[in-house]
């Protein structure tokens, strides 16, 4: 489904990612660990166009789409969340922020055509009410509904986490990259997030590529893992070996 093939990115002098490559089969969750400043933020960029790396490609169903640039990208199918909420359109509803999701799913100039739309003009209204009707499937799924005509920045941080990951959601993604998806989360929402990560990919049959600290999700949830440290990939395979390896505890993990 995806590869990165010898991706390196530099960031003045700083080495942000050294030759890395791994592998996505199709319909897997595959889990990225490794401590901060691992990298796995800069990774999740380069797959989805956010940064140019100065070596090595990204290739997506087979075709080599590094000079692609990010709504490129989603459009094909290859959807992603933020780390930080500070990311999301706190300015928007709820529902507004996730149509925005949801022109992803066509592959024509929806871009310029979503906003003839907003000044309801003829062919163009028919499109602006299936990105609604596209959101709302998703707002419904994520349980979000209560809160659709509410703004983004006045909900709880945990809500704006969800309200993230179902605007990736509405372009229909065939590849759906989560960044730290639980981070700021009490145990009760990080069970919620979990089951959403499931239904996604077990349901609904889309391919997930989640970076996490969580080690006790990423070897419940994940196919495989990739370890990263220092910018570097350590390890990679079937979570029991991968976590449970000398030399991923003895580098940064310490004991599981």
């Amino acid at each position: 489904m995806l590869d990165v093939v010898g991706v390196s990115v530099s960031f003045g002098g700083v080495t942000a990612l050294n030759n890395v490559s791994i592998h996505v089969p199709k319909g897997a969750v595959v889990g990225i660990v490794g401590p901060n400043g691992a990298g796995k933020t800069t990774l999740l960029n380069v797959i989805s166009g956010f940064v140019k790396p100065k070596s090595g490609k990204v290739v997506y169903e087979g075709r080599d789409i590094s000079k692609l640039k990010p709504h490129q990208r989603a459009k094909l199918g290859i959807g992603r969340t933020f780390q930080k909420t500070s990311e999301v359109f706190r300015g928007m509803t709820v529902l507004e922020a996730v149509m925005t999701g949801a022109i992803a799913a066509f592959k024509d100039s929806v871009w310029s055509d979503f906003f003839t739309s907003l000044m309801w003009h003829g062919p163009y209204l028919k499109k602006e009410v299936e990105i609604r009707k596209m959101a709302e499937e998703v707002i419904d799924f994520m349980e979000l509904y209560e809160y659709r005509h509410k703004v983004v920045g006045s909900l709880p941080y945990g809500l704006q986490k969800k309200v993230d990951m179902a605007r990736a959601l509405a372009g229909r993604p065939k590849v759906l990259l989560l960044d730290e998806p639980l981070s700021g989360l009490t145990r009760e929402e990080r069970e919620d997030v979990a089951r959403y990560i499931m239904e996604i990919n077990k349901v609904f049959g889309v391919t997930v590529v989640v970076v996490e600290h969580d080690l006790s999700l990423v070897r419940d949830l994940a196919d495989r893992v990739v370890v990263m440290s220092y910018g570097a990939k350590i390890a990679e395979g079937p979570p029991e070996a991968v976590l449970k390896s000398e030399l991923v505890v003895k580098a940064y993990m310490g004991p599981l």
